[in-house]
């Protein structure tokens, strides 16, 4: 289990910041696990729960923290501060 991505994106395929969110944290080879909120049971109230609003995405990270629509330098950032960025 240590190997599982301790990163959860929720979002939509649609979703413009969803797929920017997906590319930067690809950038960064950051795994990550994705949630389509349209076709995942429960992913859309799940995203609700964390981020207690209904934008997207939603990213979850190791440490416990989240982000709402988060900018790739956000996630780069938050990266960074976990030990978790490979270039």
């Amino acid at each position: 289990m240590e190997n599982s991505p301790s990163i959860d994106v929720y979002g939509a395929d649609w979703c413009g910041d969803c797929i920017r969110a997906k590319a930067a944290l690809n950038k960064f080879n950051a795994a990550f696990t994705w949630h389509n909120i349209e076709s995942e049971e429960g992913a859309e109230q799940k995203a609700i729960d964390i981020s207690g609003q209904k934008h997207i995405p939603v990213v979850t990270f190791s440490d416990g923290s989240f982000m709402v629509e988060p900018t790739a330098t956000q996630i780069k950032e938050k990266l960074e501060e976990l030990g978790q960025i490979n270039l």
